[in-house]
């Protein structure tokens, strides 16, 4: 790699991961955001060797700008984060799903397309379009189930998952019929610092810190896989790296809890570092609530392959990655608050959780 674009760079996952690069590579990173409300100018802050870091402030739908920065900077991989990612948002409103996740995706591979095979500004064999992609795709798993593999079907439940598959499908069928040098990779539940206060364990952690109710939805026992961020970067640059053009590669983090497991860890990690904390023992907090509509019961993740064929494994494991997240969350207050207080903010937090019978 010599220059990459990043989509959706001022993210959570994405600006985590223009820091893996510009820490452990020499390329150079050009950061294409929209600056919606989950984008955020600060997760840009103090990044290793700013100088390889180009920020541009535009849509991936625009088919213009994307052209422009494809030929100018001569880029060679592209990295694409950009999504809109919450299941519950896209209950609320699915148009704004599909217009960046499937439409978006399209033209950012429309765009490759015809700078690396029509114009052909960089040799085929030395480009690479890599999707990041979610375990939602492939549904809901029941207890005795096996694991997702790269193999199971696509069977969306929400939205959000069907707008995601979409974009797969319309990934690979990129590669197939042009030709294009894609790869995939299907992520569980990512974690860690700077994500926005709208996900379940930032919003516990900050909930519990003031001491508000720490809403569980329907009775708790959603079992998710929980992979930490820095640990799903590591995973990207493998598949970079060593991945073979056309593949797809499961990413997890061998957890398995269920919510109502994960939240109790939270709160004993919070006790552990906060003893004289008011609130002690955090697990008080704890309520349940409304479930969410269409809640699918269980993630599991395959990831013996990207494992066996890339040497990838997770090093974090969920307790040693929730107490990072944790003490990140500790020091850096202003962050959480400049992003709480946007009106965005608020009123998603009393249509999804006071509306569903949370108490403040």
């Amino acid at each position: 790699m010599d220059t990459v674009l990043v989509t959706g760079g001022a993210g959570f996952i994405g600006s985590c991961f223009i820091r893996h690069l510009l820490a452990g590579t020499s390329a150079r990173v050009v950061d294409l955001d929209a600056l919606t409300y989950a984008g955020n100018l600060a997760n840009l802050r103090d990044l290793p060797d700013p100088g390889r870091h180009t920020f541009v402030h535009g849509d991936i739908t625009n088919r213009k700008l994307v052209d422009d920065l494809l030929h100018r900077w001569e880029i060679d991989t592209i990295v694409h984060f950009a999504a809109e990612s919450h299941v519950d948002r896209s209950i609320w409103g699915p148009m704004a799903f599909v217009q960046t996740n499937v439409v978006g995706t399209a033209i950012l591979l429309e765009a490759a397309r015809n700078a690396w095979l029509t114009d052909k500004i960089l040799p085929v064999e030395k480009v690479r379009f890599h999707h990041v992609s979610t375990d939602e795709v492939f549904g809901d798993l029941g207890p005795d189930d096996p694991p997702f593999s790269e193999t199971t079907p696509y069977a969306p439940n929400s939205p959000y998952a069907a707008t995601k598959a979409a974009s797969d499908h319309i990934v690979r069928a990129y590669g197939h019929t042009y030709g294009l040098p894609v790869t995939i990779c299907n992520c569980s539940n990512n974690y860690g610092p700077r994500q926005h206060p709208e996900k379940l364990i930032p919003f516990m952690i900050l909930a519990a810190l003031e001491g508000r109710s720490l809403p569980i939805y329907g009775d708790g026992r959603n079992v998710r896989d929980w992979l930490y961020v820095e640990d799903h970067c590591a995973a990207i640059q493998a598949v970079l790296d060593r991945g073979l053009p056309g593949e797809t590669y499961n990413v997890g983090g061998g957890t398995g809890q269920t919510n109502l497991e994960l939240v109790r860890l939270l709160c004993s990690i919070l006790d552990e570092l906060l003893p004289g904390a008011a609130y002690v023992p955090h697990a008080k907090l704890m309520q349940f609530v409304g479930d969410r509509p269409g809640h699918d019961r269980r993630y599991a993740m395959d990831v013996g392959k990207i494992q066996r064929e890339l040497g990838w494994t997770f090093r974090e494991t969920l307790r040693s990655g929730l107490t990072k997240t944790v003490q990140w969350y500790l020091a850096n207050p202003e962050w959480a608050a400049s992003v709480r207080g946007q009106p965005v903010y608020q009123e998603w937090l009393a249509q999804n959780y006071v509306d569903r019978g949370a108490s403040a």
